[in-house]
């Protein structure tokens, strides 16, 4: 596990991916759920920043620090 720090302006993506999710009853299918959603921004974060999205941990020091495992 490798110690990484988002930016605030990552942090603020991640905040509006877990927004709640209205509900709209089109015939065009159910909307992303906000784990969906939120699943997506660590992915989009993992990509951009080198770390595997499902592997994240809090490192308890700073809510902009993370551990997770470098992708490959």
């Amino acid at each position: 596990m490798t110690k990484f720090k988002m930016t605030q302006a990552d942090m603020d993506t991640l905040l509006d991916a877990m927004k709640p999710v209205p509900m709209i009853m089109l015939q065009c299918g159910e909307p992303t759920s906000q784990q969906e959603n939120a699943n997506n921004a660590w992915k989009s974060l993992g990509l951009k920043m080198g770390f595997k999205h499902m592997s994240v941990r809090p490192d308890g020091t700073d809510p902009l620090c993370f551990m997770a495992e470098v992708a490959s």
